[in-house]
């Protein structure tokens, strides 16, 4: 969930960390080896990997590069001398900053017709696999809102409420995968004209905005373990509807409820993908690894790990997904075109308007 799991928060792993995991030594450009370049959120299961290095013989080397938006850009820096053979962790709000670098190169995974046709952005041409998808939603700290006998926030409109000020935390739009989502789901709800005005509201009611999602869910928002650990004061965040389910699934001992709840009229969907990188040194591995990323198996062992949705038909979801985090019913989207013609002057006007 770049730099949204909660798994990475419970290994301790750091921004712009390098890491290796399956059972990869040696030179990453071996013909038996398969690199993956990814954010900080990867995590998959030590079976299912070996599964998946058994099945295959390749071995896999995994490098996380920090948040999803760090990761995306150095990927692009360094096209021509990619430092792997797979990227995973570009998403829906950054993908056409990708295509248009020519960041990946075609292929079509097998088990591509197991995974629905909306979240194949990219169907024409295949340089994207979808892999999963969740939903950046506001959520709220229940014990603040009941010690406060106040209802927690449902809806965009309702942040900007005089009994909302100073409660809110959100990441840097410019720097974090869920700022920006956040950011496009408030011009997904006031349109071109009016989620300016939006957020001039939004910062004049104390909005607080830090540089990404770890700073901001574990560290400012008082409903999370970390936050609470932290004396976080801030009672509502920026995240994902998956993050409830989390909070009980690492709680020791665990509640019978999510001590979190979700905002649900204010969720932006995202969807992420993996691709196999232009210059590549090898295509051939690349191409298992993302047939790999699609297979049943993965799919089904990803929702407990990275605490994101299948995008593959006949993937079950676990069962703490249901009851304490599920999709959001309508979450607000935005068409790829008009993230691409879009996204870099609202990022700009953004920074000028709430950061200056």
């Amino acid at each position: 969930m770049h730099t949204k799991t909660f798994v990475s928060a419970a290994v301790g792993l750091g921004l712009l960390t390098l890491s290796a995991c399956g059972s990869s030594s040696g030179d990453p450009a071996d013909s038996k080896t398969v690199t993956l370049v990814s954010h900080d959120s990867w995590a998959v299961s030590k079976n299912v990997l070996k599964d998946f290095e058994k099945q295959s013989g390749y071995r896999v080397r995994v490098l996380k590069d920090g948040d999803a938006g760090q990761a995306v850009n150095k990927a692009i820096l360094t096209k021509d001398n990619p430092q792997g053979d797979v990227f995973f962790g570009v998403d829906n709000t950054l993908l056409s900053r990708a295509l248009d670098n020519g960041l990946f190169q075609p292929y079509a995974a097998k088990g591509l017709d197991r995974v629905g046709t909306a979240y194949q952005l990219d169907a024409g041409k295949h340089r994207v696999t979808p892999v999963d998808y969740g939903d950046i939603c506001v959520n709220y700290d229940k014990a603040y809102f009941s010690e406060h006998k106040l209802a927690p926030p449902a809806s965009f409109a309702d942040l900007v409420k005089p009994q909302y000020k100073n409660l809110l935390v959100t990441e840097n739009a410019a720097t974090s995968s869920p700022g920006l989502g956040f950011l496009l789901g408030s011009a997904a709800r006031y349109g071109d004209d009016g989620w300016q005005t939006y957020w001039k509201q939004l910062k004049a009611n104390g909005v607080k905005v830090v540089d990404g999602w770890e700073q901001a869910y574990n560290e400012e928002f008082s409903g999370s373990a970390g936050g609470r650990k932290a004396k976080g004061d801030r009672p509502l965040v920026v995240s994902y509807a998956s993050s409830p389910p989390a909070e009980v699934i690492y709680a020791d001992p665990k509640p019978s409820t999510a001590p979190t709840g979700v905002a649900a009229g204010t969720c932006f969907r995202q969807i992420e993908f993996a691709g196999l990188l232009s210059n590549a040194s090898n295509t051939k591995g690349g191409k298992a690894f993302l047939d790999f990323l699609v297979s049943k198996e993965f799919q089904e062992d990803m929702p407990l790990n990275m605490f994101v949705y299948p995008v593959a038909e006949g993937a079950s979801v676990p069962a703490e997904f249901t009851k304490y985090g599920p999709a959001a019913k309508a979450p607000a989207t935005m068409a790829p075109d008009k993230i691409a013609a879009d996204r870099d002057q609202w990022v700009k006007s953004w920074t000028s308007l709430v950061l200056k």
